[in-house]
Formats: structure tokens, sequence, C-alpha cells
């Protein structure tokens, strides 16, 4: 099933550019701050409280005049001041968790008469409360301290029932979520706002002198969603147009600093690809990774040139060497083909020795391109360990004989080295057996550590190599013992078994005799 699901998502997945995507995924985040307000009702909730906080005011100064007024605005001189402690009050409503209760019911009837006095601050409240609500639009009903309402068409009924009125009678101050049946439908996208269909109660007690006198309910429908956005319209534009403006800028640096060398980098490698060497030029607005891709590039580009190079090179003078032998062979079987009859018989075993040396120097050339193949692409492990002084112990006894002598100068404490035991003896054979053929009776190897890294250096006292030979040392089938056999393929293979292992060969200037030294890092 998720096989086909990411087959589906692949057939339909459309294929964008970079810079769509860059854009697209800047918009989308931006655009969640606006979407979360909406659709997660931060912003709406805010307008909600807000609504409350307003309610509260106008609830806490209608309470306290109706106090004043029921003192009869007269204050005893002689009677202490009560001491007034301020207090932030906290918002007590939430549209994710506050419940939403039914509507608010008639009032009921009852028996009760009101209050008197209640009765009589109410009607002396009545031009406040009526000034009020012309400009607040709330609805304020005033209740004994039986919860008989006082004033409005309902007067005369009893609001005791409903919990927010119980509340208050009990001396504290609440606020309610109640649904709105009297709600009508204004605006098309009204079904998003939660709080169009809902009204804010406030039910606050009001105490004369410390004695609760009744309850003051105002009510009031909260502020619309779209309403408020459009109150701060100005605001929410040029923010949209703030946003809009950075996210271009932000694409244009993104474009800059990512597609555009991508871009580059995409022409040069099709320009490789084609034969053409072209060097893409870096970016203006430096990327650590972008920068990093570039370098990795021209590395790469440089080994395929180096590898191209070496190719062409390499089949140049693997014909050469094998173009030799073969017009030998070829021209030994045909003077044997028009005349091997009338030829005498040394004439005849002249000419086959002379093609089976030819079929020899084929046979050695092919075994030693092998290993020139395999040690090209050899890659070294990363956890290969080898003890090399015992290694080295046994090459020189295996190579010391009655003309040659090989002397060993080690040190005392010989940590393991990071190359295949195998690789490194090729190579120590390798220049043993070089120094030998050129007439060296006399090798001396000295181990140096240094830095993390074994120097091990050969000194030979043979003819030395010519001046104008040490530039050549390593190249391929480069050899001044052709007629001895020599191949031209020892040096070439030693340094590419001890590439695989980052190790290096290098030959040292010497006024006499040969010099040679291999550098191989230290196992940690």
């Amino acid at each position: 099933m998720i096989a086909g699901l990411k087959g589906w998502i692949a057939r339909h997945w459309p294929v964008l550019r970079l810079r769509t995507i860059l854009l697209g995924t800047l918009l989308f985040v931006a655009a969640l701050p606006g979407f979360g307000a909406i659709f997660l009702r931060v912003y709406e909730n805010a307008l909600v409280r807000r609504t409350e906080a307003e309610l509260v005011a106008q609830g806490a100064a209608l309470a306290a005049s109706a106090a004043v007024v029921g003192r009869g605005m007269a204050a005893d001189p002689a009677q202490p001041a009560t001491p007034v402690r301020y207090h932030d009050r906290m918002t007590e409503v939430d549209l994710r968790s506050s419940p939403i209760l039914p509507p608010r019911p008639r009032a009921a009837p009852t028996r009760d008469r009101p209050d008197g006095g209640a009765l009589a601050l109410a009607r002396r409240m009545m031009p406040a409360f009526a000034e009020t609500k012309v400009t607040t639009l709330s609805s304020i009903l005033m209740l004994d301290r039986r919860g008989v309402v006082l004033n409005g068409r309902e007067g005369g009924r009893s609001l005791a029932a409903l919990p927010e009125i119980r509340a208050a009678l009990g001396g504290r101050a609440v606020t309610v979520l109640r649904e709105n049946e009297g709600t009508a439908t204004r605006y098309p996208l009204e079904w998003l706002s939660r709080a169009a269909s809902i009204r804010l109660h406030h039910a606050r007690p009001i105490r004369v002198d410390g004695k609760p006198m009744g309850v003051l309910l105002v009510s009031r429908s909260p502020r619309a969603l779209f309403l408020g956005l459009y109150e701060d319209r100005g605001k929410i534009a040029l923010g949209v147009v703030a946003i809009f403006l950075l996210l271009v800028l932000l694409s244009a640096i993104l474009s800059r600093a990512i597609v555009r060398p991508i871009e580059s980098l995409s022409r040069a490698t099709r320009d490789l690809a084609l034969g053409r060497r072209v060097a893409p030029r870096h970016p203006s607005l430096q990327v650590v990774e972008i920068r990093a891709l570039y370098r990795d590039f021209e590395q790469m580009a440089e080994s395929l040139e180096k590898r191209s190079r070496y190719l062409r090179d390499f089949a140049s003078s693997v014909s050469h060497e094998f173009k030799t032998p073969l017009a030998g062979i070829s021209g030994a079987i045909e003077l044997l083909q028009d005349h091997g009859a009338d030829m005498a018989a040394a004439d005849r075993q002249r000419f086959l020795t002379n093609m089976a040396a030819d079929a020899q120097r084929l046979s050695r050339l092919v075994r030693r391109l092998i290993e020139l193949a395999r040690a090209d692409v050899l890659v070294g492990e990363s956890d290969a360990r080898t003890d090399a002084a015992p290694l080295l112990v046994s090459v020189a006894d295996a190579l010391t004989a009655e003309d040659f002598v090989i002397d060993l100068h080690l040190p005392e404490v010989f940590p393991p080295l990071i190359v295949d035991a195998a690789a490194l003896e090729a190579v120590l054979t390798t220049i043993a057996e070089n120094a030998r053929q050129a007439g060296a009776s006399r090798l001396d190897i000295v181990v140096a550590l240094q830095d993390r890294l074994a120097w091990i250096d050969f000194a030979d006292n043979g003819p030395g190599i010519p001046p104008g030979d040490r530039q050549r040392i390593f190249d391929l089938f480069f050899t001044s013992k052709r007629e001895d056999g020599g191949t031209g393929l020892g040096l070439a293979i030693a340094r590419s078994l001890l590439d695989a292992y980052h190790g290096e060969l290098h030959l040292l200037p010497s006024e006499q005799g040969a010099r040679f030294r291999l550098v191989i890092a230290i196992a940690p």
C-alpha cells in the first residue's frame, strides 16, 4: 500500500524549479501566523477577551456609581477611608476551553416583590444606564439581592436561577459565554468565526457600605472577527506588504547563493561530460555547503582530467611497448614462412630464440600491467594495520645475498602503520630489487618517526640515477634496463599501492647512489 502511494505521488508530483519551491516555502511559512490567527482562533480569542475586559470595566464603573448613589453621595468624614488595593484582573473566558451555555432564558415569574431601596437606586441609575448603552451597545440589567429584575422589559421577574447571578449574589463577579439566539448572518465567511454566535454575560455585585445591595448584569456580543480585521486593515496591509517585500529579498538572496551556483555547476558538468574543461565561477554570496560543492567539483574535474591524460599516455605507451616485440615476432614469422626451408639451422634457431624472448617480454608486460591495474583501482581499508618491523626484517633476510647486503636501522619503538602488509611488502621488494638490479652492493634502510608519520629512507651505493632521468623515474614504461627484461612499471605500481593508503614515495637528491623516501601514516 505504501509503495503504491509513493508511486502515485511520484506520477502526479509536479517538477518545479528550485526558485519556485523556495518562494512557495517562504510564502507558506510567512502565511502560517495569519492562518493560525484565523483558523486557530488566536486573533478571535483576543477579540473576545478584549470584549470581556470592556464589560468588566463598564460593570465596575456602573457598580461603583450605584454604590455612590446608594450612599446618597454623603460620606462620613469621621469614618476612616478603606485602603484601596490595586490589582490587574485576569480574563476568565477562552474560546478553546470555556463552556458555552445555552441562550439566557427569560426571567421567571416570582412572588417576591422588588426591594424598595434597590428599586429606588435603579431608578436613579437609569439615566446613566441609558447613556452608557447608547455608547457601548450593551444590555444593562440591575437586580436586587434576591435576583429580581429592577429595570427593562422583564422588570419584576426573577433571574436568580442563572449560575452567573448566583455567583454575583454570593459576592463574586463572573463572566460566562452563552449562545446568542438573535444572531443574524451578515458576512459570507462568518461561519469561520465561532464568536459570531455567542454573547458575553458579566454579573457583578453592588455593595453599599460593604452590604450587598443587588447585582448588575451586563451583556454584549463580542467584536466580530472580520470587523476587527477591517478595523486593523491598515496595519494588516502594511504587514503583508512588508512581509512580501522581505520574502522577495530573501528569495533573491537564496537564488544568488544557492540556485544560480547550482545552475552554473550543472552547466559546467554538462560541458565536462562533452569533454570541455570549464572552471565555473564561484558565487559572490558564499555558502559553506555550496563552496564545498564547488571544491569537490573542481577536484573531480581535476581527477577526471588527470585520469583522461593518464589513459591517453598509458594507451600510447602500451602500444609502443607492445609494438616492438610484436614487430620482431611478426618479422621472424614472415622470414621463417618465406625462407624457413632454405634457412640454415643456426639462423632458424636465432630467430626462434628472438621470438621466445619477445614473447617472454610480452608476458612480463601483461603480468605487470595486471599488477598496475590492480594497484590503480585499489581502495585502501581505513582499518588496515601492519607491524612494519617484522616485515622489514623478513624482506631484508629474503633479498640479502653474497653480493647484496641490506642493513636495517629501526627505532626502539615502532608502532603499526596504516597500510596493508601485502602492499607494503610489494613496495619494499620493488625498491630493494631496483637497487640490486642497478648494481648496488649495499642498501641501508633507516626508519624515523615524526608527527604521526613514519619516514622509511632507502639509500644504496649504486651508480645512482642520471640527472636527466630523475624527472621520469616514476613514468610508466620508463626503464634503463629494457634489454635486461625491465618493464618500467615497478615504481609506478609501488606509488599506486601507497596512494591507496594515502602514503607517498619520493626520490631524494643524492650525490652518490639512489635515495628513496617512503612516507606512511602511523596508526592511532
